[in-house]
């Protein structure tokens, strides 16, 4: 792939993020507080929809982001609506984050999930370093906190406690009728989040939070007999069930990379290049197919549903893995994942992308590139993260490999 062939595509790519993904989440604030909490998939507004702390975490992410790239007012607007509702999410009295409000700021569902403290540290820290709001800060250190005291073991952190703090089923991050008591989602996006918050507080019990979750990832998520990542564990991280998540194991391949960055241990981010960079070779030998990925696999069957997440960490775990190729002095393979990167980004412009008038992006296409109409355009678990991390991402990375400011 030539320099102005990716040039071309980084320059695509920005028009995307800030003519059309930025702009539909603008347009869903919500003069009540907070982002409008649902978008039906026939793209009609639900006013009355609960709230989820994660999709406002993520909206809050979406606009710090956005806002440390381009210094755009518009954004470090939106970041602050944002951030004045998740505010409201945090329990006062025990600590940590619920799961919803309603509308107007109240507790709706007040179960405490490890998944969602973490994505709340997230949000947070990108917006203390966007808008310099030191309680922002304290309060991802305090979730932070939380989830050292409450969800974490010695092999592991649990999923989910009540508002004070009781055993509580795993009901929002287990599928297949699995309900696991610990996940490599979570332990995934503990990384993320706790890569973040070092990187901008510095903070030597976060470091070592940090260190522990990624030997853990390394020595127990990841299966070296498989070359992918488990996903579902018992409480004594025994894996349970057989699934192969394509899109959980390309999104690993380069958030953990990033995170053995922001560690700065040249010993561990060497021997993590090498299992990310494994992940994305076999993710790239098998679940690519017609120009895009497919999701999972469960028990022997493959899921080939096109998920908008898993083509836009497919992007950057491709970019990534070209950029370890050229590091690993493999020049084949770094062009291979530069065309994979490709590719996937010309998917998503054909057929992930809704144009219609006040569409975002689909969040599903069957495999053969037709909309699948039974998820939310926005929502819970639909929202600007994704997409919007892939362009920011896709943008920087791109410039990087051809020497571009």
């Amino acid at each position: 792939m030539d320099k102005i062939e990716m040039m071309r595509i980084a320059g695509e790519i920005e028009q995307e993020l800030r003519g059309h993904i930025l702009p539909f989440w603008l347009g869903l604030r919500d003069d009540r507080g907070g982002f409008m909490g649902r978008i039906t998939p026939d793209l009609q507004a639900d006013p009355a929809a609960d709230k989820g702390m994660i999709y406002h975490a993520r909206i809050l992410w979406a606009f710090s982001s956005a806002y440390l790239k381009y210094q755009d007012p518009a954004y470090l607007s939106a970041a602050a609506h944002a951030y004045t509702f998740l505010r409201k999410g945090w329990d006062i009295e025990n600590g940590g984050f619920y799961w919803t409000l309603t509308v107007d700021g109240a507790p709706a569902e007040t179960a405490k999930y490890c998944y969602c403290n973490a994505f709340c540290i997230y949000g947070l820290t990108l917006y203390a370093e966007a808008s310099g709001d030191m309680d922002a800060m304290q309060l991802a250190e305090d979730a932070f906190d939380c989830i050292e005291t409450h969800f974490a073991e010695p092999n592991g952190y649990i999923e989910s406690c009540t508002a004070d703090w009781q055993p509580l089923e795993n009901d929002h991050l287990s599928e297949h009728d699995l309900h696991a008591a610990k996940t490599m989602n979570t332990t995934l996006h503990l990384i993320e989040a706790y890569a973040e918050l070092y990187r901008v507080c510095g903070k030597k019990n976060v470091a070592a939070a940090l260190r522990k979750l990624i030997e853990l990832y390394a020595d127990r998520i990841y299966l070296p007999e498989k070359q992918q990542l488990g996903v579902f564990y018992d409480s004594e991280l025994n894996l349970i069930g057989d699934l192969y998540s394509y899109g959980h194991d390309i999104e690993a391949s380069w958030l953990v990379d990033h995170a053995c960055d922001c560690l700065g241990s040249s010993k561990l981010t060497g021997r993590l290049r090498k299992i990310d960079f494994t992940l994305a070779e076999r993710v790239s030998r098998e679940a690519f197919y017609d120009g895009a990925f497919h999701n999972e696999c469960f028990s022997g069957e493959t899921d080939r549903t096109r998920v908008w997440w898993v083509q836009a960490e497919g992007v950057i775990g491709c970019l990534n893995a070209a950029q370890s190729a050229m590091n690993f002095g493999d020049s084949g393979n770094a062009d291979r994942y530069l065309n994979l990167a490709a590719a996937l980004w010309n998917y998503i412009q054909s057929y992930q992308i809704d144009r219609r008038p006040g569409g975002e992006w689909y969040a599903e296409t069957d495999k053969t590139g037709q909309p699948l109409f039974n998820t939310d355009t926005a929502g819970i678990w639909k929202c600007p993260y994704h997409n919007t991390r892939m362009c920011l991402e896709a943008i920087r990375r791109i410039h990087l490999i051809f020497g571009e400011k």
